[in-house]
């Protein structure tokens, strides 16, 4: 006789937890794309054209760590996401890592003057915080319901 046993509801992940993770990938995953486009020449020309010589001369003149906080928005946006998805307790610092990381690019672009040189920018870089705010929301709502484990046991 075989028995059939269903998973409890308390071991499956809720779907809008594997919506916000599906979704966090997928918008990370363009921004590691973005990123990456910054380091080549073609991608450097792209991002400039259509810009004025002084805004992209602004843009291409950006401090280094403003390039570091964008790599840590993102590819700590990414990471947190798939731990988001594998239901692991660490996606929490790593989804808060990348808020920080977005949060200094917003600050050293406004520092800098990128938003009043390149005002679609603010709009940008608003939704792109306000994202990654959401991801971080939902693992600390995840983990305070218990959603997430520091081992795969699901």
């Amino acid at each position: 006789m075989q028995t059939l046993t269903l998973e409890s509801t308390a071991s499956r992940a809720p779907g809008w937890l594997w919506a916000a993770a599906a979704l966090g990938v997928l918008w990370n995953l363009y921004g590691v794309v973005q990123f990456a486009g910054t380091f080549t020449p073609a991608g450097q020309a792209a991002m400039t054209a259509g810009m004025t010589a002084a805004q992209a001369a602004l843009y291409l003149s950006l401090p280094g760590w403003i390039g570091v906080a964008f790599a840590i928005g993102v590819f700590g946006g990414l990471a947190g996401a798939i731990l988001l998805a594998l239901r692991r307790r660490a996606a929490r610092p790593v989804l808060a890592a990348s808020l920080l990381g977005y949060g200094l690019l917003f600050a050293g672009d406004a520092y800098h003057g990128v938003f009043a040189a390149i005002p679609a920018q603010l709009a940008i870089l608003a939704i792109v915080v306000v994202i990654a705010a959401a991801l971080s929301g939902v693992a600390e709502v995840a983990a305070r319901r218990g959603l997430l484990t520091t081992r795969n046991t699901h």
